[in-house]
C-alpha cells in the first residue's frame, strides 16, 4: 500500500446499484485519477469479491473487521455513514465499536460523509423509539471525525447542534449516471422527458407523474418518456403501460437494470426529468441536494421538475437555477424561449459544485 492509501468504509459492495457505495466508487476513481490516492474498500456485508474496478475489497466488518491490519495499510479513512445501511434497525453499534478501535490506531485523518445522520418518525414507528440510540451513535462518529461531509444544510445543522466547532464541508452528491461533456443543449426535444433512479424512486415518480402530467403546458407536453434504472418489476411495467395508454401521443420506454453509459446516453437526449423525492414525507428545504437523480440531471443539463414546491437554495452563495416544480396549486417551469439557456446554467452549476473532480479536491484537502 502507498502512504496515500485511503480506507473507504461502505455498507455494501460498490457497483451493486447502491447509491452510497456507488458514490464511494466514483470518489475512489476521481481521487486516484486526480490526486494519486489509492482506495481500499472496507465493506460491512460479506462478499466474495476481492477487487472492484482495480480497488482492493475487504469485507465482513459487521462480524468484526481486521482493524489492526487495516490501520497499518491505510493511514486515512473515509466513512460513508447511512445508519440503516449498516444495521437493519438503524443502530449500528458494531460499526461504532470497529470505528473506535480503528481510530485509536490510525496514523492519518478521519473523514465521515453523513449520507444520513439519524431518522425522524412518529411514535408508532420504530425510528421514534430508536432515535436516542441513533443520535448517540451519530454523535460519537462526529466526535471521532476530523472533518464531516454532508450533502445538505439540514444535516450540517444537526452536526453543529452537537459540535459548533466541527469542520463541515457541504457538497451535493455527484451523479452515478455519468458526467459527460455536453456543449450543445439544442438537440434534445423540449417534449422529451425522463424518470430515473432506483426502483422505489421510479415507482413513486411514475405514480405522481401519471396524476400530474396533464398540467404540463403544450410547449413541454411529453411525447416521449424514458424510464431509466431500478430493478425490472411487473408493477413498474404496468404503471408505464397504463400511463402510455391513457396519454394519446406519448411513447414510453422502460430501461431497467441499465448500465451507466446507456443511462447517460438516454439522459443526454432528454430536456426534463420528473422527480418525486419526498412522496408523502416531510419536505426539507434543499434536501434534494442528496438526491442522485437530481445530480444526474445536473450532470447532463436536464431540467429537474419537482413534485413539491421547492424554495430557492444555494451552495456557496450560488443559487441553483429555478428551482422548477409542478404541484396541483402551482406551476413553475422555464420560459420555452430560454430552455437551452436554463439547461446550460444547470449543467454549469453542477460542474461548479457537485462534479467528481470538485468533490475529489474537497476530500483530498480534508485528508491533507
Amino acid at each position: 500500500m502507498s502512504d496515500g492509501a485511503i480506507l473507504q468504509i461502505v455498507p455494501q459492495l460498490p457497483g451493486t446499484l447502491d447509491g452510497v457505495s456507488d458514490y464511494a466508487l466514483n470518489l475512489a476513481r476521481a481521487l486516484s485519477a486526480r490526486h494519486g490516492l489509492t482506495t481500499v474498500f472496507a465493506v460491512n456485508r460479506e462478499t466474495s469479491v476481492e477487487v472492484k474496478d482495480g480497488f482492493r475489497v475487504v469485507s465482513g466488518l459487521g462480524q468484526g473487521g481486521p482493524a489492526d491490519a487495516l490501520a497499518q495499510q491505510c493511514p486515512h479513512v473515509i466513512l460513508h455513514y447511512v445508519n440503516y445501511g449498516y444495521q437493519t434497525r438503524g443502530v449500528p453499534f458494531a460499526l461504532l465499536r470497529f470505528a473506535r478501535e480503528l481510530r485509536g490506531q490510525l496514523r492519518g485523518r478521519w473523514v465521515t460523509m453523513f449520507h444520513e445522520i439519524y431518522a425522524w418518525g412518529p411514535p408508532w414507528k420504530s425510528e421514534f423509539w430508536l432515535r436516542p440510540f441513533q443520535v448517540r451513535i451519530a454523535r460519537a462518529l462526529i466526535d471521532l471525525s476530523d472533518v464531516c461531509f454532508v450533502s445538505n444544510a439540514v444535516v450540517e445543522k444537526e452536526i453543529h447542534l452537537h459540535d459548533a466547532a466541527k469542520q463541515v464541508q457541504l457538497a451535493p452528491v455527484m451523479s452515478n449516471f455519468g458526467e459527460p461533456e455536453v456543449t450543445d443543449f439544442s438537440g434534445a426535444s423540449a417534449r422529451r422527458w425522463a424518470i430515473c433512479g432506483g426502483t422505489a424512486s421510479i415507482t413513486r415518480s411514475l405514480s405522481s407523474f401519471e396524476r400530474m402530467h396533464r398540467l404540463i403546458p403544450e410547449p413541454f407536453f411529453p411525447n416521449h418518456l424514458d424510464v431509466i434504472g431500478g430493478r425490472e418489476t411487473a408493477s413498474t411495467r404496468a404503471l408505464i403501460e397504463r400511463l402510455a395508454a391513457g396519454t394519446p401521443g406519448l411513447s414510453c420506454y422502460y430501461h431497467p437494470n441499465v448500465a451507466v453509459p446507456e443511462a447517460s446516453a438516454l439522459l443526454r437526449q432528454c430536456s426534463f426529468t420528473w422527480l418525486d423525492y419526498f412522496g408523502k414525507g416531510k419536505m426539507w428545504p434543499g434536501m434534494v441536494l442528496k438526491s442522485g437523480v437530481f445530480a444526474a440531471c445536473g450532470a447532463h443539463g436536464v431540467v429537474p421538475v419537482f413534485s413539491h414546491q421547492e424554495e430557492v437554495f444555494a451552495v456557496g452563495g450560488d443559487p441553483f437555477p429555478g428551482p422548477w416544480f409542478m404541484t396541483p396549486q402551482a406551476l413553475h417551469l422555464p420560459d420555452p424561449n430560454r430552455l437551452h439557456d436554463v439547461r446550460k446554467k444547470i449543467y454549469s452549476w453542477y460542474w461548479t459544485h457537485a462534479a467528481s473532480p470538485c468533490l475529489a479536491r474537497f476530500y483530498a484537502e480534508a485528508l491533507a
